[in-house]
């Protein structure tokens, strides 16, 4: 079984141990670190119990493989004893009977502590939108909701920072797929991505930017990248029924294990062809789990080396409902990028004339990302 050695930083003090290239971070805090506030429940990312802030973040540490937080700060429930927003959350959560079992209240506080830290003084509303990643089977969350409102009166928007305990920023290389990963019709290059660089996200959304390269020079690029439905059969699980002007209509189809989500919306797209810029915003929502999308896509087609284009994208969104959870952690940034990889694939073989097959297309599944993380971890572990 292949093996990591790590470093990291857990509630302020430095850590190094080897371990199975495997091994979650919640078993690393459990059973090795002994900070057993940091509670496991369903372990498929679902239910929240298990959050904990990596680099200022909230985190599901049941579903984050310990290899990937190497040179991460860390941030348990047991190392906010002395944090002053943690003390009137406390005391708020007691006085407003917020727990009952209490299972689900360390990852309910985590969570409460950066709603508080990233929007200040929040609405009743828009705290039920940010704790719909966390589950309750006991309070029926009104309680919970009326504490967080509480302490958050007055209290002005600082960003998600972790007070008294460092935190170092992640390394971005490590989340960028190798060059060898994604099979390529060109044997000198792989149209791969070249960097994840973090992007300043509005209040209350995600955000990540990313480049591409492919293997045709910018305006071959820039006119099939104009062409909105020609896009949309290179991207997997994305349909488009209706396009006219600047209005779009479509769905995406994403599989999530047992859960088969269809997004419908619409949006609206701009396209400069003088500075070859292209913007798609909208939103769509899945009737069957009632969760809602909002995103915002810009694409840039810039030159590269070797009369090669690079593609610059910035993507912001915002999920809530059901899959709200699936909104923070590195789960997100590997499924982007995994997508982009077979986006770029599937242009390369659209721009060559050849037929991008259906087994690109159809609708995402997380098992083979997540099958494709873990291979990536164990290929540290080798190395």
């Amino acid at each position: 079984m292949s093996r990591v050695r790590i470093n990291l930083t857990v509630n302020g003090r430095p850590v190094t141990t080897d371990l199975e290239a495997r091994t979650q971070l919640s078993e690393l805090l459990r059973e090795e670190l002994n900070l057993t506030g940091t509670h496991v429940e369903c372990e498929q990312g679902v239910c929240g119990a298990c959050t904990v802030f990596v680099d200022g973040k909230p985190q599901r540490s049941c579903i984050s493989y310990a290899g990937d937080c190497d040179g991460s700060s860390i941030t348990t429930i047991e190392g906010l004893d002395d944090d002053a927003l943690m003390d009137q959350l406390r005391d708020a959560f007691s006085r407003h009977h917020a727990l009952q079992c209490g299972f689900c209240t360390p990852g309910m506080l985590i969570t409460a502590r950066d709603i508080i830290l990233r929007l200040g003084e929040v609405s009743t509303w828009r705290i039920r939108e940010e704790l719909s990643g966390n589950l309750c089977r006991c309070t029926g969350y009104v309680g919970i909701v009326e504490a967080i409102e509480e302490v958050s009166k007055g209290k002005v928007a600082q960003g998600s920072q972790v007070c008294a305990v460092p935190s170092e920023p992640a390394n971005i290389t490590k989340l960028t797929e190798p060059a060898n990963s994604v099979p390529s019709t060109t044997p000198a290059r792989s149209p791969v991505v070249l960097a994840s660089v973090p992007a300043t996200a509005r209040k209350g959304w995600s955000s990540i930017e990313q480049r591409l390269t492919v293997g045709f020079p910018p305006d071959v690029v820039w006119a099939r990248l104009a062409d909105i439905r020609e896009v949309s059969s290179c991207l997997p699980g994305a349909e488009i029924t209706e396009l006219e002007g600047d209005r779009i209509r479509g769905r995406m189809n994403v599989a999530l294990g047992p859960m088969k989500i269809a997004f419908n919306g619409d949006g609206q797209v701009m396209l400069d062809s003088e500075s070859r810029i292209g913007r798609l915003s909208g939103g769509g929502r899945d009737i069957g789990s009632g969760s809602t999308a909002e995103g915002e896509l810009e694409y840039r087609v810039l030159p590269g080396e070797d009369s090669q284009a690079l593609i610059q994208v910035s993507l912001s969104w915002r999920l809530s409902g059901r899959l709200a959870q699936f909104n923070r952690g590195g789960l997100v940034q590997d499924v982007i990028q995994r997508l982009a990889s077979i986006f770029v694939a599937n242009l390369e073989a659209s721009l060559k004339g050849e037929a991008v097959g259906k087994q690109s297309v159809k609708p995402l599944g997380v098992w083979p990302l997540l099958w494709g993380c873990s291979r990536r971890v164990w290929r540290v572990g080798a190395d």
